[in-house]
């Protein structure tokens, strides 16, 4: 079968596409044959050895993926057939193991190509939105980010989950989603959050981004707000002065969705079955791809997240008849 391996560690020079062994199906496990993967900032973090893990070389790169049960363990809950999401490494392929409590049922609405693009953004998000962040309906929230995968996710989320205001920054995104969604600028956020709010501030600030976003953020907050820290994707660790967070009894609270679910791995399909709630009550719900590309365009895809061109999710599709596409040819 065809994989995507990661040979060395300098980044998507270091990813091509090998014939490999089909995996066997272990004990616990279901063998998923891939339909879909989606592409994610840790892939690229991977290839370059910056991840929190560092795999030993060669190893097959994937963390999500959708695709259809072709042999389950017994007890796995899973049958012939089955229409899942898998959180797992090891997805960019024809083929994967995948251990039975990382795969979720796939409702049969949903195309393979959108499920693929769900566990790590809005997962994280319902996990943040919900359990960390407490959101109320009423409530404003400020996303940092907000054209990236975990912004799209937040916003969206934040909507469905009842906010009245959601103030999105970024220079990309489309500024006629929702009247509820005001587009501001990075540079002048603050500004621009005081102004949309009348000097009342957010509740909820979803900073994926880092640097010098939070130090700001804490300007633009009521009293008892939550400042979600999901990520850093500037590249920089924000070091902050606490005296707001002291003044306005403000939360700093720290998002780390995956080590939770080292210690927590029963809250992955708890978390799973909110989103698909969520999803059917709200169709508006659904991550926006920019294309979708073979096996063999991981290395261009992986370059587009690097370079920041991607304009939404790019997938994978393990299939010879993976056509470019900026729309979804299937389910």
């Amino acid at each position: 079968m065809r994989a995507v391996l990661v040979t060395d560690r300098t980044g998507p020079s270091g990813v091509r596409v090998h014939d490999v062994p089909e995996p066997e199906l272990q004990p616990g496990h279901v063998l998923v044959e891939v339909k879909a993967a989606g592409v994610t900032f840790p892939d690229l973090l991977l290839t370059h050895g910056r991840y929190q893990e560092v795999p030993d070389l060669p190893f097959v790169l994937g963390g999500e993926f959708a695709g259809v049960v072709r042999k389950a363990s017994y007890g796995s809950g899973h049958k012939v057939g089955d229409r899942v999401v898998c959180s797992s490494y090891r997805g960019f392929a024809e083929l994967v193991s995948v251990p039975s409590g990382r795969v979720m049922p796939l409702p049969a609405e949903v195309p393979y190509e959108i499920g693929a693009c769900l566990p790590a953004n809005y997962l994280t998000m319902v996990f943040a939105l919900l359990h960390r962040g407490r959101l109320q309906r009423g409530e404003r929230v400020l996303v940092h980010g907000a054209s990236g995968g975990v912004g799209v996710a937040a916003i969206q989320l934040a909507l469905a989950l009842g906010a009245s205001q959601v103030i999105a920054v970024t220079s990309n995104l489309p500024s006629a989603l929702d009247p509820r969604v005001h587009v501001v600028p990075a540079e002048s956020f603050a500004a621009h959050t005081d102004a949309l709010t009348v000097g009342a501030g957010v509740d909820v600030v979803v900073d994926p981004v880092g640097g010098e976003r939070l130090a700001r953020s804490l300007a633009c907050m009521s009293a008892g707000g939550r400042a979600l820290v999901i990520g850093f994707a500037a590249g920089t660790i924000p070091t902050i002065s606490v005296d707001a967070a002291l003044e306005r009894n403000i939360d700093l609270v720290g998002v780390g969705w995956g080590s939770y679910l080292e210690g927590n791995p029963d809250e992955l399909h708890r978390v799973w079955d909110q989103l698909m709630g969520l999803m059917r009550e709200d169709r508006t719900i659904r991550p926006v791809i920019d294309r979708i590309l073979p096996l063999e365009g991981a290395e261009e895809a992986l370059r587009m997240l690097e370079a920041r061109q991607a304009r939404g999710r790019v997938v994978l599709r393990p299939s010879p008849a993976a056509t470019r596409s900026h729309g979804i040819a299937d389910s």
